[in-house]
């Protein structure tokens, strides 16, 4: 049978339990806005029952406190991480497309049209009287500022890449930083539970290391028990199908700057992200998601415009010659000078290219690689760059080369066609100059050059590796329009030194008032063949117009996800959220619940008072 004095134990029981419930609710409010933290609540249960060996059997022993555990559903807890994931998607993208809307704003006072239509008032001006050295001046002046507004487009451009680029380092860090501190947790909540405890608070810092790595990068997260041992689990997180923290140990990535461009129009140094070991992480994959895969979609998107076509090569072969391709215009043309090629599984540097045509018209690529080729591929799919379906900054930098490049040929045919007031056949009214010594191209001879008849204007090459050549300061520096982008687009030096070098008329001979080019010229601003979208002025408004749909679909989908997102965690919070109100009602019932064990004990000592001092003999 049980003790005499069996009846405070089951007091002392009630005692612990519900100090132990007052603390746990206690701790729930003081945590009411700690982010992360899931409540808590005790499990109760009857002791033991004792058996009596008498008619009533057997007798309680009190109340037993069996663990204190978290309220957090696991199912919320994936919903969650799935989403943030996208919304950390298209937040970076509506983030960056913002930017990109903000340089193409047509409000802007120094805008496209503003410039544009700036240039053609002054060519009107001149139209009336063209020999007039101060007008003339004031339209090359005019037309040099439209230049700059693409030279600064290029730059914005070009610094949102870099702030893309930058970015990516930085959320590598902090990838890596994350699953340091998911494997310490880790090793930390197995050495408290292997006892049978539980390390709810722990638990919770993990999980909210998994929200905020869900927003960057996709994971998947398992966990589940191992062994024999009592609260040892094993915790897995993978991304993009590779094990980034096993329980205890965590792998690390780390950025590689590029040697070598991918688009003719990226900045040096872009990053590539592989594992700590060397193998390649797939940061384009769909699998990847978050905002490391928004920042390499809007630093890399070229919506699927690389460069693709078949090779024939032998193996050794020192040159590689591709046909069937994807590109065959010069205007459309934005692969670097020297980068890579890939040949079916192969990778090949090449050091420079050259561009011929065939019989209906269509490009013939031959590029020069380091090396020389490893097996045959004779029929083979290759291609330059990757084929990214998305429109980022590559995709907006290859439409300004491609607008530019038509506008300007169109332009440049005209003027060349036209005599200058010094009696001189026209020169390229627009230029680009050389990236490296500042001179500027001449795109192609002119026809009364000695060189007309032997430059072949089918054929050009990137003037790198065996194409390079050195052209004397006294010869004109040949080149194509594949050379001319929106960061080095200008008008030729002669013209800004000389105005007099303007060709307003196809002939000075009948008179310095002629102005049949600059009438031609003024007619190009309504040109609705020289382009798909109709004149000059309808390209750029087609194409703003594009960045403002693609602005407002990302920004749609951010808030849209944004909604999901809120309404998940609400769900979330509604599980493991603390309740102040709740909590001050479970504050009230388990005080009154000490006081009632605490009165046990109190009237058990007056019936022991009692049975020892006022029963003894």
């Amino acid at each position: 049978m049980a003790s005499t004095f069996f009846g405070l134990n089951i007091g002392k029981t009630g005692l612990y339990a519900y100090q132990a419930a007052l603390d746990t609710t206690a701790h729930n409010i003081t945590n009411a806005e700690t982010p992360g933290y899931s409540r808590q609540v005790i499990e109760q249960k009857a002791g033991k029952a004792l058996a009596m060996h008498s008619s009533y059997g057997m007798a309680g022993s009190g109340v037993d406190i069996s663990k204190v555990s978290q309220l957090r559903d696991s199912y919320y807890d994936l919903k969650y991480w799935n989403n943030n994931t996208l919304f950390g998607e298209y937040s970076a993208k509506a983030y960056y497309m913002t930017e990109i809307e903000n340089y193409f704003n047509e409000l802007n006072l120094e805008g496209f049209t503003t410039t544009f239509n700036s240039m053609y008032d002054t060519l009107q001006e001149l139209q009336k009287n063209p020999a007039n050295l101060t007008v003339r001046t004031q339209m090359i002046n005019f037309a040099k500022s439209f230049t700059e507004y693409f030279n600064s487009m290029s730059e914005n451009l070009k610094a949102t890449q870099e702030e893309c680029n930058f970015e990516i380092k930085n959320k590598v860090d902090q990838i890596n930083s994350t699953a340091q501190q998911i494997a310490a947790l880790t090793k930390q909540i197995n050495t408290l539970e292997v006892g049978g405890s539980n390390a709810n608070d722990l638990r919770d810092q993990r999980a909210l290391l998994i929200d905020e790595l869900t927003e960057i990068v996709n994971v998947s997260v398992t966990e589940k028990k191992v062994g024999a041992g009592i609260g040892v689990t094993s915790y897995v997180v993978k991304v993009n199908g590779r094990t980034l923290v096993d329980g205890g140990n965590y792998s690390s990535l780390k950025v590689v700057p590029r040697e070598e461009k991918i688009n003719q129009n990226d900045i040096d140094g872009l990053y590539d992200i592989t594992w700590y070991d060397g193998q390649k992480f797939d940061a384009i994959a769909p699998t990847v998601g978050g905002t490391l895969q928004a920042l390499f979609e809007v630093r890399d998107g070229n919506n699927l415009a690389n460069l693709k076509g078949t090779v024939y090569a032998e193996a050794g072969d020192t040159h590689i010659t591709m046909s069937d391709t994807s590109i065959n215009s010069v205007v459309d043309l934005n692969i670097p000078e020297t980068g890579k090629i890939t040949i079916g599984n192969h990778e090949y540097t090449y050091t420079g290219f050259e561009v011929t045509k065939d019989a209906s018209g269509k490009f013939i690529y031959t590029f020069e690689i380091e090396g020389s080729v490893v097996v045959d591929a004779l029929d083979v799919p290759a291609s330059i760059g990757e084929s990214i379906n998305y429109k980022g900054i590559p995709y907006y930098m290859a439409q300004m080369n491609g607008f530019l490049r038509t506008y300007a040929m169109r332009f440049n045919e005209e003027h060349r066609k036209g005599q200058d007031l010094l009696g001189e056949s026209g020169i390229d009214f627009f230029s680009a100059s050389h990236k490296v010594n500042g001179r500027d191209y001449v795109f192609g001879p002119y026809e009364d050059s000695d060189d007309y008849e032997y430059y072949d204007f089918d054929t050009f090459n990137s003037q790198t590796g065996g194409y390079k050549e050195d052209i004397p300061a006294n010869q004109p520096l040949y080149g194509s329009y594949y050379f001319m982008t929106a960061e080095n687009f200008t008008v030729s030096s002669q013209l800004l030194l000389d105005p007099n070098r303007l060709a307003a008329s196809t002939s000075v001979i009948n008179g310095s008032e002629n102005n049949d080019v600059i009438s031609r010229l003024i007619a190009l601003k309504t040109d609705k063949n020289m382009f798909k979208q109709g004149p000059p002025g309808s390209f750029i408004q087609t194409l703003v117009a594009e960045i403002g749909i693609d602005t407002t679909k990302a920004n749609n989908f951010s808030q849209s996800q944004d909604n999901i997102l809120k309404t998940i965690e609400n769900q979330r919070l509604s599980v493991s959220g603390v309740d102040i109100d709740e909590e001050a009602m479970s504050l009230v019932r388990y005080q009154n619940a000490y006081n009632l064990s605490a009165k046990v004990i109190s009237v058990m000592d007056e019936i022991y008072d009692r049975l020892i001092n006022y029963m003894g003999v």
